[in-house]
């Protein structure tokens, strides 16, 4: 049983510093949850609170069903896969990953069995006799990866493994991690500050700011209903554009003033809670693939049209991104490369009204 439980967690630092504030976290055995936020926001003091490197300052944490605030690292059956990776340069790659069970006194036979079935999975046996200065970046992260693996620990703790590594090798990194899960069957808690990362990898994800927990969901679903601002514009690349704008009603139903343009809310989106924000300040937020310039899109959604000016115009390959000025915003669009939008054309614009996204604009929560 490898289930962790968070229950009303905090880490004060002298001066009343707080470095995680009353985190609630339930993760179930097997499970793959990844911890992201931007930098100083407590995601690596979490884990390193599970890990128990770092002492909780009020709260409790069960590992399985016991609570192990008072019980030393060594005694939690947790491994931990640091950024540093932290090899011993003195060591060959098999006493790397053995030492830890000589330390233990196991015995040769089983620690041989444990180290060539960890290097086997990882696809490292041809590097056991080698040095870490004779390995690459990605070679000496499945070392690391591979000393963990051979104590059969009960979770995985992983603070920013991949974040040394470059562009190519960090894509088949998070293939390779994703397949090891898989394998191994054990609770792995990841933690990064790449949100591509957790999006791809975690089956739940924790999204932190601040030292608070802000959102814990599916990627899927933490991408089509993020709770707040912070959420929206972290999750999802290039992030979700945010506009000012007066929520109204006339008699075709609930409609956004934006930048003097009159864009109508779909009906079977604009539910009850909107009539409580009927002339007010509100946040809309569109993702930039909901951002059209073709078109057809463009003469089959009449009242979501507004005249826009792009001003940066990057080719992606598979798609273009256009940089819109708008009024006083910037918007950013995912096009088909297929765009005949270039740098300084007045263009109309059309906007996905489904897609929306709308927060309280003194509060930064969820509305639609």
């Amino acid at each position: 049983m490898a289930s962790i439980s968070i229950r009303h967690i905090y880490k004060i630092y002298p001066g009343n510093v707080a470095a995680v504030k009353d985190c609630n976290l339930e993760i179930t055995d097997k499970e793959f949850v990844v911890l992201v936020g931007p930098s100083g926001c407590g995601k690596s003091t979490t884990l390193r609170m599970i890990a128990g490197l770092e002492e909780i300052s009020k709260g409790e944490l069960y590992i399985g069903d016991k609570l192990v605030n008072d019980v030393p690292p060594k005694d939690r059956d947790i491994a931990m896969v640091f950024q540093s990776y932290a090899l011993y340069p003195h060591m060959s790659v098999y006493k790397n990953m053995a030492f830890a069970l000589e330390l233990r006194k196991m015995p040769k036979s089983e620690i041989d069995k444990r180290v060539m079935a960890a290097a086997k999975i990882l696809d490292i046996e041809h590097l056991l006799k080698r040095r870490p200065k004779a390995l690459s970046g990605g070679q000496r992260q499945r070392v690391a990866l591979g000393r963990a693996m051979v104590r059969n620990p009960a979770v995985f703790l992983l603070d920013e493994p991949l974040s040394n590594l470059d562009a190519k090798l960090r894509a088949s990194m998070r293939t390779q991690l994703i397949k090891l899960h898989k394998q191994l069957e054990t609770t792995f808690v990841y933690v990064t500050h790449d949100q591509t990362e957790a999006m791809t990898m975690g089956d739940r994800i924790v999204v932190m700011s601040e030292a608070v927990v802000q959102q814990v969901d599916t990627p899927q679903k933490l991408y089509d209903s993020p709770c707040n601002i912070f959420v929206a514009g972290f999750i999802g690349s290039p992030q979700m554009n945010f506009m000012d704008a007066v929520l109204k009603k006339d008699e075709k139903g609930y409609y956004l003033e934006v930048n003097g343009d009159s864009l109508y809310i779909p009906a079977e989106k604009a539910v009850g809670e909107l009539k409580q924000y009927a002339d007010r300040a509100v946040k809309m937020g569109i993702r930039p693939e909901d951002i059209y310039d073709d078109e057809r899109f463009i003469k089959s959604n009449p009242d979501s049209i507004i005249q826009t000016t792009v001003d940066v115009r990057e080719m992606m390959g598979n798609e273009v991104y256009l940089y819109l000025k708008y009024g006083d915003s910037t918007l950013t669009a995912r096009v088909a490369p297929t765009t005949v939008s270039r740098i300084g054309d007045n263009i109309k614009t059309g906007l996905d009204m489904n897609k929306i996204h709308l927060f309280d604009a003194d509060t930064e929560e969820a509305i639609v």
